[in-house]
Order: C-alpha cells, then structure tokens, then sequence
C-alpha cells in the first residue's frame, strides 16, 4: 500500500466545494481544469451524463499529469427525467425551486479515478444517488432563499452544506458528502482499490 501522503493526488475540477471536500480527506492535492465540453449528448440521461463527464474529466487531467492519482466528479440533478442545470441567474434560480416544490429531485454523482501511475492507466469508477424530497415552496421563500444564498452556481438551486437544508422534508442517502459533489466514502473505497492507505 502507498500512504496517500505520498502520491501525487490531483482534483480534475475548479469546484470550491469538491476543494473543501477533499480537503477533508487531505490537505495534499494540487487542482487541475479539466477544460471539457460539459453539455449533455443527445438523448443522454442525467446518471449517464454525470457518470461520463467525471471520466472526461479525469481522462483529461490524467493525460497530462503521467504519474498522478486524479479524481474527476461530476454531478447532475433530475426532476422526473429533467435536467436541472446551474441556474446563473436568480430567475432561474427562482423558477427551478417552484418545480421542485413538494417534489423529489435525484442528484446523480459519478465518480472517477485514474491512476495515472502505470500504463496503461487504471480506470475506477463509482456511481451515487441522492433523493431529495423538498418541502411545498411558496414565492415569497423561494426569493427570500434566493436573495439570502445565492446559489447560482448550483444545480437544482441550493446548496445543502448552507439554508438550503431548510427547503427540504428529507434526504434519502449513503453519503451525505455526495449531494454537495464530491462522494467522500466512494472515492476512499476507490483509493483503497488502488491501494493506496488513507488513515
């Protein structure tokens, strides 16, 4: 077993909160861009798009980091078989809690490790979902919530490490760290798979 201490770990993502994540498992990582097209294919389902653009990513980063550990995450949110994007702006951010309102959305997080190490590389992946059951929503809360937290930047338009737990019934789980993007419990059992001692 190699101690993670000692590997060139590298995030394939730019995400302050797959940064925090990480940082609880170790402060030693570098981050790297993927720089990928994330846009869905054609007839492509949210588990299938979050699963592939978390390979992309790391497939990306790996290639130019020969001798790395890269992880790459991706994640998307689906209301009845839609794709609930980043909203970017408040309206939609607005728009997308009233769908959601006294609805159940699923977060699809996929996963991806790369072992960078061997040639050819060694691919590990793992899959969580994450149900979300939002409690009714009116419009005065929903702007209140908004203008409070600001979460353009995230899909389905919360963030649950912050209010946005406020805006639910429950969370059905097995990592609560998946939700906010980066699934704590699946990627250590994918470096212990690559043999690398975490504690």
């Amino acid at each position: 077993m190699t101690r993670l201490v000692d590997v060139d770990l590298v995030l394939a993502s730019t995400s302050r909160y797959r940064r925090e994540l990480l940082a609880r498992v170790t402060p030693n990582f570098r981050r790297v861009a993927p720089d990928i097209d994330e846009g869905p294919l054609a007839e492509e389902s949210p588990p299938d798009l979050a699963q592939r653009l978390a390979r992309e990513k790391a497939r990306v980063v790996a290639a130019k980091n020969p001798g790395a550990i890269v992880i790459g995450s991706d994640q998307t949110a689906d209301l009845d078989g839609r794709l609930l994007g980043k909203p970017y702006t408040v309206e939609n951010a607005c728009a997308q809690l009233a769908d959601c309102s006294a609805r159940r959305v699923v977060f699809h997080t996929g996963l991806c490790v790369i072992d960078a190490r061997q040639v050819p590389h060694r691919v590990l992946t793992a899959h969580d979902t994450t149900r979300v059951h939002f409690r009714e929503l009116d419009a005065d809360t929903i702007a209140r919530y908004v203008e409070r937290e600001q979460p353009l930047d995230c899909a389905g338009s919360f963030k649950c490490e912050g209010l946005g737990i406020a805006l639910f019934e429950r969370i059905e789980s097995e990592d609560p760290t998946a939700l906010i993007g980066l699934p704590l419990i699946a990627l250590c059992k994918l470096l212990r798979e690559a043999e690398i001692e975490i504690v």
